[in-house]
């Protein structure tokens, strides 16, 4: 960790991402790669092409539950990735509950979504599940998904071929 943290790239993980999220990084062997970026939770910036070019991996720092366009954000992160390249994110798998009994869970999840149409600033109900389909309908296959601390990692590979991919 001594070596990263003097690596502006990884002291906005550590910052925004926590050490989970470092460790999960890390853990996939992908510390030290140098054709990375990191999507912020909190600053939004704009990136042009050629600030894409070499990119391999993406990692975004906010929870999927807290996009509020989730499509266009996937398709977008599609289009500038390259054919193998990873995406890495994270979210709260809400169907995790322990020692809850299940009619509660499908009460909750019902009210869940229910909050949801009404409110776009909640967290969304997302399961395992929901997220594994959700990623393989915008042509993302799951590489791995681990649970650390009541939230979820997960590493996605871009399956669209890049002669397809207008950017490239």
């Amino acid at each position: 960790m001594d070596e990263s943290q003097n690596n502006p790239v990884f002291e906005s993980l550590l910052a925004e991402g926590g050490e989970n999220f470092y460790h999960y990084i890390n853990w996939l062997g992908l510390a030290k790669d140098s054709n990375l970026m990191i999507l912020s939770s909190v600053h939004h910036y704009y990136y042009d092409f050629n600030d894409l070019k070499g990119v391999r991996t993406i990692i975004n720092l906010k929870k999927l539950n807290q996009i509020n366009h989730i499509d266009t954000f996937l398709n977008n992160v599609l289009r500038v990735l390259p054919e193998k390249a990873k995406f890495i994110g994270c979210f709260t798998d809400n169907k995790i509950r322990r020692g809850i009994a299940m009619p509660f869970y499908l009460s909750f999840r019902i009210l869940s979504r229910l909050v949801n149409l009404f409110d776009t600033r909640s967290d969304r109900f997302m399961s395992r599940k929901d997220v594994i389909r959700l990623l393989e309908t915008h042509q993302f296959g799951i590489v791995d998904m681990t649970e650390i601390s009541n939230i979820t990692y997960f590493c996605a590979e871009n399956k669209k071929k890049t002669a397809s991919n207008p950017l490239f």
